[in-house]
């Protein structure tokens, strides 16, 4: 198992945990990735918290869907929704989404469906995230995968991580990355 950490501003102040704890705990375990997720907070305050981040973890760094902001980090994970604001054609919103980071930052991608891995597969992306597993606090609206999860992702090319409501024990055959947030606290 690999371990991706959801580093999600609302779940640590719900549990009153701070940056530096968490990445402990991400780091006790193994943790590879560590993405932050703030979804309320401007863009000077998640600028001060990844710069913050980075001098607790040494791994990789993924923002959630600031990618204005990926010169701070390793990366951007997007959403679905995120991607077609971009461009309607997938493929140019990559494109685009590169020129505008950088070729040498990692780009996931959220999928929920087998028809949404066939196009990310089109895509110059380096993962994806599927989901979701369980219900979570944090998405309501998640269309819930089930035990049906790790059989969709076997239709990527790209590594998989699993994400919503994931827990340490969970199996799974084709996923790369199990993503872990307030199961770390």
């Amino acid at each position: 198992m690999r371990l991706y950490a959801l580093c999600d501003t609302d779940t640590l102040a719900k549990h009153g945990v701070g940056y530096e704890e968490f990445v402990q705990r991400a780091k006790k375990f193994g943790a590879e990735v560590l993405q932050y997720r703030n979804k309320k907070g401007d863009v000077a305050a998640i600028k001060a918290d990844l710069i913050a981040l980075r001098r607790l973890w040494d791994g990789y760094l993924i923002v959630n869907d600031q990618y204005e902001l990926a010169s701070f980090c390793d990366g951007v994970h997007i959403g679905q929704e995120d991607l077609t604001a971009i461009d309607l054609d997938p493929v140019r919103a990559v494109k685009i989404l590169k020129m505008a980071i950088g070729d040498d930052k990692i780009i996931g991608l959220s999928t929920h469906s087998q028809k949404e891995i066939e196009i990310a597969n089109a895509l110059d992306i380096n993962y994806i995230g599927l989901g979701a597993y369980r219900s979570t606090t944090t998405k309501s609206d998640a269309k819930i995968l089930g035990e049906k999860l790790d059989a969709i992702a076997a239709f990527s090319r790209h590594p998989v991580a699993a994400i919503g409501g994931v827990k340490l024990d969970d199996q799974f055959r084709h996923v790369t990355y199990w993503v872990i947030g307030s199961g770390l606290l």
